[in-house]
């Protein structure tokens, strides 16, 4: 049986959630979850949803990052460059060790060798790929300062202040209002094939592309599991920030990308002793901690209309003087692609009739850059549009030694004393 693409409908993230109750609605016999991301700037590893890690930091740093070989998980590190992470998954086979993806031949030639790993010391995968995964914060010390919105000086009201010491759930819970619509996507688990691998670690290409079509094939994959790919879901060119002063404020600006759906930047630094400053884009406040990863349409939608996130032609924003003083700030901004989600056969138009998806597949996309404050870009400048006011020259930044902050210092200060 050859399933032809015109036949897989294009789903919106909630259709499984919003009906998996029913019990007219089965879950795929197969399922391929694609995570796509691009990062660029400081390119630490370790920094990517799951928190950040102080020697993995280090690492990136002194050239202890990514090397030449690909692996498994790079979606999430944070380490520059493009990447790209594949699991399948079949139900007529729990136990599959071993697939096959082929893939245009202007992404990777020839087809990419999926295996499943041998050990996971992590729970086995639920039938709940919508559900949105929480995250596990450590309870910060010291003071907590939090500011928010674009603009030179700060506005009226702010900064919101914590103190880890005096308060209480309620006024933790007020403070850290995060908003977060990440679901699973590539994962590893036992009978779970994934890309890349030790048989297959070959890294994406500069100039590689997703565009095209897509086949999985493996013991008890179902036949026909195919679907194209479009520009709207290829890889995200960089998010090449530039920082300039303004007086003591610093504008961030960029060139926009084909295909974002929105853009947020937060950032986090130190104060002065025993003290945290926080700092997002965001028009109303918001701590970001769930923001800097994948979401799903809705969400970025939802989002842009409560002003949480930047409009796609967006090409800068400035972070208020006096925000970070002292030893600067660390800051990761994040372009939202669009996110697709598969499935074969559509939907029938009964809502009684009983649904059982033979495959499905869901593929999120993502641009990140970090940026530390006070530190001069490599990058060439984007261009602005007109009628904004041009950046400053290179010449004109500050280039003495003892006026950039150190690295160590810097990390001393955002990642912990």
């Amino acid at each position: 049986m050859n399933a032809q693409p015109a036949i897989a409908v294009l789903l919106v993230a909630s259709t499984f959630a919003a009906t998996a109750q029913t019990s007219n609605v089965k879950p795929p016999q197969a399922q391929a979850w694609i995570d796509v991301a691009t990062y660029s700037g400081m390119g630490m590893p370790g920094m990517g949803a799951g928190g950040m890690n102080p020697m993995s930091a280090l690492g990136g740093l002194f050239g202890g990052g990514a090397g030449a070989k690909n692996s498994f998980g790079q979606t999430q590190t944070g380490a520059a460059g493009r990447w790209v992470d594949v699991t399948l998954m079949t139900r007529a086979n729990p136990s599959l060790s071993e697939a096959q993806q082929a893939v245009p031949a202007g992404f990777l030639s020839p087809a990419l060798k999926l295996q499943s790993p041998k050990e996971v010391r992590t729970p086995a995968p639920r039938d709940d790929d919508d559900k949105v995964v929480e995250q596990d914060y450590e309870r910060p010390k010291g003071k907590l300062l939090l500011y928010w919105g674009c603009g030179a000086t700060v506005r009226p009201g702010q900064p919101k202040v914590l103190d880890m010491a005096t308060a209480s759930a309620a006024d933790m819970a007020k403070f850290f209002v995060s908003r977060r619509a990440t679901q699973r996507g590539a994962h590893s688990a036992v009978g779970r094939p994934v890309w890349p691998t030790p048989a297959d670690e070959r890294m994406v290409p500069d100039n590689a592309s997703l565009v095209g079509e897509h086949t999985f094939t493996g013991s008890g994959v179902p036949e026909g599991f195919r679907f194209q790919i479009q520009a709207a879901q290829d890889l995200m060119p960089a998010l090449q920030v530039q920082q300039a002063d303004q007086g003591g404020a610093t504008d961030l600006a960029w060139a926009a990308l084909p295909t974002a759906r929105a853009y947020f930047i937060a950032g986090m630094g130190a104060a002065k002793q025993d003290e945290m400053v926080i700092w997002t884009s965001s028009e109303v406040p918001e701590a970001g901690f769930g923001l800097i990863d994948y979401q799903t349409n809705s969400a970025v939608d939802r989002w842009l209309k409560e002003k949480v996130l930047l409009a796609p032609a967006t090409t800068h924003c400035t972070v208020p003087k006096g925000v970070f003083p002292g030893q600067g700030g660390m800051l990761r901004a994040i372009a939202y692609g669009n996110e697709l989600n598969l499935a074969h056969p559509p939907r029938p138009a009964d809502p009684k009739a009983v649904w059982e998806p033979v495959w499905a597949a869901k593929l999120r996309v993502k641009s990140v850059a970090t940026v530390i404050l006070g530190m001069p870009s490599m990058e060439r400048p984007p261009s602005r549009k007109a009628g904004e006011e041009p950046a400053p020259k290179p010449e004109a930044e500050e280039k003495k030694e003892d006026k950039m902050p150190k690295p160590l210092d810097l990390l001393k200060g955002i990642l912990g004393r």
